[in-house]
């Protein structure tokens, strides 16, 4: 009998704290959503120097001076925002990059309207991508620029330093699919059996929340429950409330995909493999991956479900430069970029790997009128 009673008081006990315990966290979480949270993503500040229909540029205002002469253009995909890089104070690549002496461009590729639904990979590249670059080689009056490629950007950063191999100093790429052909990942094997164009003539222009909830349904358990019980465990910690919110704008904030180059995108890449054979084409030009004889900087995560590291690692040993290097982070699709330990090696390696490929001088080019719009502040 006695020690049923001292079985009972622990209990009554233990529940009375785990209560109390749980109160005190509800009151510092009602604190916390009633006081003042700071939410902003994208807050280094920058300038549009140039505009295109939908698309602009870009250009972060210096924080130190230059340690690296060539200008870097950070091309992002066409699904999801460019905001990724500059999301949460702390975690800011390009911050990161502008504090260690980089001058920093980025596209910003807008919302596709219904008139951009018959626009081409082909429109992007040597459309959008190849003004852009002329716009920044004659604005600084250089020969050729680096290219950072993100994801689907980085496909098509690949593609155009494919054509234009004179214009790109060095490239990186970072968790982007050049190989197709592989069975890792239900992403690749989903559009495998797609029938893309039903999608496309049905949709138009590929609807960013239809393929947001499509990547979010890859791994369910932990893209959308999983961090919902994170964010209650820890909904009375104010940094991590904030940081969950701007996660959650990022993931939701999803532009639509212009029709064809979606089109183009699967049944060339993901069904037909064509650019890691060297027989995929764009416009009337055949992309052979042996004239990218830039340095390259391949980046793909270990952990990644979107783009599994067999659809990055054989680019090195595809393309036609001599000097090329792989780096595996273990990490995901995102954390690549969000990660505090990914930050600490992502970001220094692209600043060191930069440094040591700059050159002592950059050779002027003559100035040669482009015709684009531009916005110089």
């Amino acid at each position: 009998m006695e020690q049923s009673t001292i079985l009972m008081d622990k209990l009554i006990s233990n529940l009375t704290e785990n209560f109390s315990k749980v109160q005190n966290r509800m009151h510092k979480a009602t604190d916390i959503f009633l006081g003042d949270l700071e939410t902003n993503i994208a807050t280094t500040p920058y300038d549009i120097i140039y505009e295109e229909d939908r698309v602009k540029l870009k250009h972060y205002r210096p924080l130190t001076k230059k340690s690296v002469k060539t200008p870097l253009l950070v091309i992002y995909a066409l699904i999801n925002r460019e905001t990724m890089l500059d999301l949460q104070p702390g975690r800011s690549v390009v911050k990161t990059f502008l504090e260690n002496g980089l001058d920093v461009y980025m596209i910003d590729w807008g919302y596709p309207s219904r008139k951009d639904r018959f626009l081409t990979i082909d429109d992007h590249v040597n459309g959008y991508i190849n003004n852009i670059v002329d716009f920044i080689l004659e604005r600084e009056n250089i020969p050729k620029i680096n290219i950072m490629g993100i994801c689907m950007g980085g496909t098509f950063s690949v593609i155009y330093g494919a054509l234009n191999p004179k214009k790109v100093k060095n490239l990186i790429t970072t968790v982007t699919p050049t190989s197709f052909d592989t069975s890792q990942g239900l992403l690749h094997l989903w559009t495998r059996a797609a029938q893309i164009d039903s999608m496309v003539d049905t949709f138009g222009n590929m609807p960013g929340d239809f393929l947001n909830l499509g990547f979010l349904l890859l791994n369910p358990a932990r893209l959308i429950l999983d961090k919902y019980v994170g964010f209650a465990e820890n909904i009375d910690n104010k940094e991590f409330v904030e940081n969950f919110i701007r996660m959650e704008k990022w993931i939701f904030d999803s532009p639509d995909v212009p029709g064809e180059t979606f089109r183009q995108f699967i049944k060339d890449c993901y069904q037909k493999n064509l650019l890691i054979q060297n027989k995929m084409k764009v416009g009337d030009k055949k992309i052979d991956l042996k004239k990218v004889t830039m340095p390259l900087l391949n980046f793909y995560g270990k952990y990644d479900h979107l783009v599994p590291p067999e659809a990055c690692n054989q680019l090195t040993r595809t393309v036609g430069s001599k000097d090329t290097q792989d780096v595996c982070l273990n990490t995901g699709h995102i954390g690549i970029y969000v990660s505090g330990k990914c930050q600490k090696e992502f970001s220094p390696k692209i600043i060191n790997w930069l440094k040591k490929r700059d050159g002592a001088s950059i050779k002027r080019r003559p100035k040669a009128k482009t015709g684009q719009r531009r916005m110089d502040k």
